[in-house]
């Protein structure tokens, strides 16, 4: 067999490949067994028809072809091994000669991956925001923890700022009533505005059993952005009772002592979670950084395979939240155009992203450890909020766990990169991120202070 590569374009690759006639032998012989199986002839039993027979029933050129069907996914295999070639997506075959007894052609136009040359990284240097965490910081973090324990007591008053009501809502459009826009037994806060505009106002001074009608716009449906006439009814006020801030509910809350402990252990969480911050902010902007220094050449028909995907799975989101796509748009604030544009830079991006760290992690053989990757699918479960055993055995029903190992890699080599990088904060201080891990935590961090976290593995997946 004898192959020659052309270069069609800076991703694009042409095979041509020749295989002398007495190379198909053992796939000609394959045929002419396979369709005498297929066939009946007087006089001989099924799998014994001899070759001259077959022919004379099927065809030589029927023989022939189902010969090269066979053969040609190894000769394709062989020829991308012998040009060291990656493929990406299945190739454009044109069989060029075919004539029994000949010398066989065949050309294959691939996508392959881009021949990258790797920017230096050893000067990336980067400036990311301060891990001050203010006196507000750990009162919001005290705050919703008390909330969590938190009592709630029907009253029998007017409601006010901050009460937990059930409600009715029923909106009618110029006395008609709107069918869509009916329901009962709805549980609000005042002050949350996670409703209607006007909500607040109508129900703030309403006992049980009062109503109240206001006009608003409507926030979904057909009927979306509509002006309509709403009247709620409370059916009933509670009143909301937190705990206080002692010795006895840090007792009851954690595993600590006293308030003060307990005060000084929410200030630790929320500068970890800083640090956090810092950290994921460093990779994005080390990542960016990288990107900048390097111009990739990518496959017109991988960009559009992965943009044709990614508005599908967001279509398929949408869908499930009841959403049309001008639902999205009006909430994004975005034209269809500037969607399309905005969606194919993403996805440029993260191609480019992807291509980058695997250069990078064949350059400095990046391997993987299996206890990696099995970090690595629990957290990804955790993050979809699926069982980590399901997620396992759904990824390895469908082949996605090279998927999963390439994302670990790929993060691995952006931590290697991260970790060699200078990086200061606002304030001029030296940011130490030696430690940084693969899955996104420092080497002194706790599991459950980073599982929110986006990771350098799950950046690579997602940029």
């Amino acid at each position: 067999m004898k192959s020659a590569t052309e270069a069609l374009g800076p991703t694009r690759v042409k095979l041509t490949v020749e295989v002398p006639f007495e190379e198909l032998k053992p796939s000609l012989d394959a045929a002419y067994k396979e369709i005498g199986q297929q066939i009946n002839v007087p006089g001989f039993r099924r799998g014994k028809v001899p070759p001259q027979i077959v022919d004379q029933r099927v065809g030589r050129e029927a023989v022939l072809n189902e010969a090269v069907n066979e053969a040609l996914p190894g000769l394709y295999g062989k020829a991308l091994e012998e040009h060291e070639l990656e493929p990406l997506g299945q190739p454009d075959v044109d069989l060029t000669k075919l004539e029994y007894g000949e010398v066989m052609e065949f050309t294959a136009e691939l996508d392959v991956r881009p021949e990258i040359e790797l920017p230096s990284t050893s000067d990336i240097a980067v400036t990311v925001q301060d891990t001050t965490v203010s006196d507000d910081d750990v009162q919001e973090q005290i705050d919703g923890l008390r909330e969590r324990f938190a009592t709630y007591t029907t009253v029998e008053r007017a409601a006010a700022d901050g009460d937990f009501l059930t409600i009715d809502l029923s909106a009618s459009k110029d006395g008609e009533k709107i069918d869509e826009a009916q329901a009962e037994g709805m549980s609000y806060q005042i002050g949350s505005q996670e409703m209607l505009d006007g909500l607040d106002d109508a129900v703030t001074g309403l006992s049980a059993g009062e109503s109240a009608t206001f006009d608003t716009e409507l926030v979904g449906g057909d009927l979306k952005g509509e002006s309509v006439q709403v009247t709620v009814t409370v059916t009933e006020v509670k009143e909301q009772e937190l705990p206080e801030f002692d010795d006895e509910f840090a007792q009851e809350a954690s595993h600590l002592d006293t308030a003060d402990e307990l005060r000084d252990d929410m200030h630790e969480r929320v500068l970890r979670g800083k640090r956090m911050e810092q950290a994921s902010e460093a990779r994005d902007l080390v990542l960016e950084e990288l990107l900048e220094r390097v111009d990739i050449p990518l496959p017109d028909s991988i960009v559009d395979e992965e943009i044709s995907g990614r508005r599908d799975q967001i279509n398929q989101q949408l869908a499930y939240a009841g959403m049309s796509m001008d639902d999205y748009l009006d909430s994004e604030e975005q034209t269809a155009d500037e969607f399309e544009a905005d969606l194919e830079k993403r996805v440029r991006d993260s191609l480019a992203a992807q291509f980058l760290l695997d250069a990078i992690a064949k350059s400095e053989e990046i391997g993987i450890e299996e206890s990696e990757l099995t970090e690595h699918i629990v957290r990804r479960a955790q993050q979809s909020g699926q069982d980590p055993q399901e997620f396992a055995q759904h990824i390895m029903q469908h082949n996605h766990v090279p998927e999963m190992m390439s994302e670990v890699i790929r993060g691995k080599a952006l931590a290697q990169i991260v970790e060699g990088a200078t990086v200061t904060d606002k304030s001029g201080n030296v940011v130490d991120l030696e430690r940084l891990q693969a899955d996104g935590t420092l080497s002194d961090e706790s599991d459950d202070e980073s599982d929110d976290d986006e990771s350098p593995v799950d950046a690579a997946a997602s940029i």
